[in-house]
Order: structure tokens, then sequence, then C-alpha cells
């Protein structure tokens, strides 16, 4: 059976593969590329996995991130981790089937905590972060640790919108869109490409629109938020750039926290990282706690290095 057939079984039955690694929710990132997996075996089953996305530049194919998928990375059964040896043993299969790129590039999901067995083989790696409120199932808590900033950012939204969930795909699309524009910055997908993505979502009951509408209609802000047996994730977000006063962004983000609590009964809500200052800020007023991930990466090619070199 080819290994991608072999991961979609896999994933219907390990308890906490990750969303962004599903096999259905690679096929719908795919855009501009191709996935394909390697499987490592522990007496006759699959005990690990790495899903990989890869592009072709020119003469040059090389790993990299798809779209709409922060993280991904090496998935090992939950009995095989934190036994050193195993781990090794199971990591070391897998980067040897890999096959040869220009380059290989990837974040990893935080739980992946350990790397060394690329670095034996001349990977490298830099820490990001990102940023996860823990204890969901005591909301109350939660709420507690709020900066009195956020507190008075969602008081005030409160009373100049109500948050709905019953708007479409392509409202939300419209408001991303705005934020981009405001920044002067090049939307990161096509309207086709999220049309995709938020039909994979929604097929497999895996994420749920915020919008934030005011008296006469108009939409202040939106966030859209996925999940898995794990976590949610703060996957995207959008604000009206004349509308961007009345904090309803904050508002949204706790609307989202508090559906992952008492809709999804989940126990972490993951902001889906930020470098950026300025939102990093935002983060931890919610009480949430810096989580470091990998990012992963090797050169095969010293062409390709250059090249992408020379682009930057």
């Amino acid at each position: 059976m080819p290994a991608k057939s072999r991961y979609r079984d896999f994933c219907r039955t390990a308890p906490d593969v990750p969303v962004f690694a599903q096999a259905w929710y690679l096929d719908a990132c795919a855009t501009g590329g191709a996935w394909d997996v390697v499987l490592a075996e522990d007496n006759g089953r699959v005990a690990a996995a790495l899903p990989y996305f890869y592009k072709q530049k020119g003469p040059f194919r090389y790993v990299t991130m798809p779209p709409f998928v922060k993280m991904l990375g090496p998935y090992l059964l939950p009995e095989f981790r934190g036994v050193l040896k195993k781990e090794h043993l199971l990591l070391e299969a897998l980067i040897k089937q890999l096959p040869r790129f220009a380059a290989f590039k990837q974040n990893f999901y935080p739980t992946a905590t350990n790397w060394l067995p690329f670095y034996w083989l001349n990977y490298r790696q830099t820490t990001y972060y990102t940023y996860r409120l823990n204890g969901l199932h005591q909301l109350p808590r939660v709420e507690e640790g709020l900066n009195r900033n956020i507190r008075r950012n969602i008081q005030k939204a409160q009373q100049q919108v109500r948050v709905v969930h019953n708007l479409s795909a392509e409202q939300f699309y419209q408001l991303n869109k705005m934020s981009f524009d405001r920044q002067g910055l090049a939307m990161p997908c096509s309207w086709a490409q999220f049309e995709q993505h938020d039909a994979a979502l929604a097929a497999n009951g895996a994420r749920q629109m915020f919008f934030a509408v005011d008296a006469q209609e108009r939409i202040h802000s939106a966030a859209y938020l996925i999940w898995d047996k794990q976590a949610a994730y703060y996957h995207l977000s959008g604000d009206d750039p004349a509308l961007r006063e009345s904090g309803a962004g904050i508002l949204l983000i706790w609307e989202a926290i508090r559906y992952a609590s008492e809709v999804l009964g989940l126990a972490c809500f993951d902001f889906e990282g930020s470098m950026l200052p300025a939102v990093e800020r935002i983060r931890v007023q919610f009480g949430a706690v810096q989580t470091p991930y990998f990012f992963v990466w090797k050169y095969n090619s010293r062409a390709f290095e250059l090249l992408e070199k020379l682009k930057r």
C-alpha cells in the first residue's frame, strides 16, 4: 500500500494527530505543490510519520510549509514519546527515507521536542514561539488572568457590536483581505484557495467563524477558529480599518477562547504564534504562555541556497 494511503488510515486511528498534519487538511492546502509522507514502523505497525509538502522552482525541488499550515514535522505515537532511544530510532528512520531535496524547511509542532537526530544528520534549527492559554477547563480562572486593558477593550466592544457566526466564508475572506490591504501587503491566498481550505474544515467539523457586527450591520472584525482533539487555534482574523477603534478584534479573541472552552471542551487555546513585538504583547495580556517550537532546515544544494539568499 502506498505511504499516503497508509498514512490516511493511520490518521484515523492515531489519538492526537494535529489538524495541520491530517491527510484531509493537507489535501486542501497543497496548492502550488504536492504533499507526501514517510513512515516508520515498530513491530510491523506504523509508529511515526513525517508528512511534508514540496514545490518545484526551475530544476530545484524543495520542502517548505504549505499555505494555511503553521506547524508540521514528525509525529510519534504517544507511547514512543519521551523514550529517547526509541525516539531516536524512529526519527532516524523517517529522515533517511526522505527523498533528496534542494532544501528542507519545516516548522515542527510544539510537542516535537527532540530534533537531535536531525542535528546528527546536519540539519539546523531555530527556536520560534507560539503563545498558548492552557487550563481552559477552568475558564473563570483564565478570565481572572486577563490584563485590565483587555477587559476594557472587551467591555467597550460589547457596547457597540454583537457576535454572530452565520455570515459567509466570502465575507470573512474580504475582511481578512482588508487587513493586508491596510498594511500594503499582498494577500497570501486567493479566494479559490481559501474556499477550498474552508470547505475541508467545514466538512470535517473543525472550524467556526466569528463576526462582530454593529446595529447598522457593519462588520467590524472577524476571526476564524480551527481545532483538533488537543487544542483550538486562532487561525485567521481581519478588521475593517475604518472600524478598528471599537475593540471588536479583542472581543472576538475572547469569544473564541470561550467557544474553545465551553463548546469544544478543549483545555488549550493556541494563538498560532507571532514573533512581532506588538502582537506578542496582546497574546501575553490574555495570559498566554510563551511556548517554543522548532524551525528545522537543511540545504542540500548550494546553488539553491545562494539563489534564496539573493532573493532575500
